[in-house]
């Protein structure tokens, strides 16, 4: 017996039934893909990238967004819990149900606060700058995989999110900008790594209405970041373009 794990799996599967002409006696002629589709249920783990409702002023938070976007049948959980570190990731793994089909992944932004520090640091050069950088992203990227891995061991089939940039006052937003850069190389290399699907936030999230204040998103944003995610799904437009990284 094969198992089908995935929408993608299950996708095919639908297609292969549809080329049938017969399945237990009955007829496929004309039913749909959608009508066979085995639903999916999609954890959102992380921080207030998607527990957001305290700052979206009344209007519908990421998770509720993201439940108006998905065919009937599927669901959406918030796992995610505001100001959450790579350190507190492992709780909501424990959350995660036995239903759960594939996890949405934000989370690296509050560990990029604690060490905001770094901004304003002196040094005697530059390289002694990025020496300090450098340790600083290690140590992240010691707490960032070992999360992940983790939360892979539960859920395989999971799409993480980079770090965006924010809605930062013009004498910060361009060194924070740069800083965030090596943040987020700690996260696409991992997705790499083991070859996930990525949601570039920073691509998401890049005009002043997209956030309730300098770091959390707003009712607006958390629309565009329900869509990328929907999209993820293939069921924003029905179909998918994205970049491909080819890792050896």
């Amino acid at each position: 017996m094969v198992e089908y794990h995935g929408l993608g799996h299950r996708l095919l599967l639908a297609r292969r039934l549809l080329m049938r002409p017969q399945l237990n006696g009955g007829t496929l002629a004309g039913l749909r893909t959608e009508e066979i589709r085995v639903a999916e249920h999609i954890a959102l783990l992380g921080d207030s990238i998607f527990d957001n409702a305290s700052y979206t002023k009344g209007l519908p938070d990421v998770v509720t967004h993201l439940r108006g976007l998905l065919p009937a049948g599927f669901k959406a959980t918030l796992l995610a819990v505001d100001g959450s570190t790579t350190g507190d990731l492992g709780d909501q793994v424990s959350d995660i149900s036995s239903d759960v089909t594939r996890v949405v992944l934000s989370i690296g932004g509050n560990n990029a606060l604690l060490n905001a520090d770094i901004l304003n640091l002196p040094v005697a050069s530059t390289q002694e700058a990025l020496l300090v950088f450098g340790k600083r992203v290690a140590e992240f990227e010691h707490s960032y995989r070992g999360a992940l891995a983790n939360l892979l061991e539960r859920v395989p089939n999971t799409t993480v999110c980079t770090v965006y940039n924010g809605n930062l006052p013009d004498d910060q937003a361009p060194s924070a900008r740069v800083a965030l850069m090596m943040f987020n190389d700690v996260i696409l290399r991992a997705a790499f790594h083991w070859r996930l699907p990525v949601i570039d936030l920073r691509l998401v999230c890049s005009e002043p209405s997209d956030y309730a204040n300098p770091i959390e998103p707003s009712g607006s944003g958390g629309a565009k970041i329900a869509r990328a995610i929907a999209a993820t799904l293939g069921e924003a437009t029905g179909e998918t373009s994205a970049s491909r990284v080819f890792a050896g």
